[in-house]
């Protein structure tokens, strides 16, 4: 699995010239599934990372505030091209992409335990749309995780 979180001041989607979701203040995260990613254990530990991820200002301005401290907001969209690879040619290769039914399994999976995991406002995209995402990025600040389970 891996994560690209962007820190932001606001964030939507839109689908079909329709707002889907809005946010303000937190983070925007594109998640791409992986055929490893079949383990629900990796949806735990992803999820326990981002919610403690240090990346908000405190009070003398160091980033050292996770997102549960400044009562952000959450948007995570799916995006297969994550989990592209560009060792070779110019042509991204898709093979480490999970099938789409299980890709679709495990997003489902990883949102509802987002959810229970948190009070925070957790919006989302929608699997497979063509999706216009607009974002006022903070910093920017952009962090990758990535992480596999056997």
């Amino acid at each position: 699995m891996k994560l690209l979180i962007q820190k932001v001041k606001s964030a939507e989607v839109i689908i079909e010239e329709q707002m889907h979701s809005k946010i303000g203040i937190g983070y925007l995260i594109y998640i791409g599934i992986t055929h490893k990613d079949l383990n629900p254990k990796i949806d735990e530990i992803i999820i326990e990372k981002v919610l403690n991820l240090r990346l908000f200002e405190d009070g003398n301005g160091k980033i050292n505030k996770n997102i549960n401290e400044v009562n952000g907001d959450i948007l995570i969209i799916s995006s297969f091209t994550l989990c592209g690879n560009t060792k070779k040619g110019t042509r991204p290769n898709f093979t480490d992409a999970a099938k789409v039914d299980d890709a679709l399994q495990i997003y489902n999976r990883f949102l509802t335990k987002f959810k229970m995991a948190t009070n925070l406002n957790v919006k989302e995209g929608k699997f497979q749309a063509m999706m216009n995402v607009i974002s006022i990025n903070d910093g920017p600040i952009n962090i990758i995780i990535e992480k596999e389970i056997d």
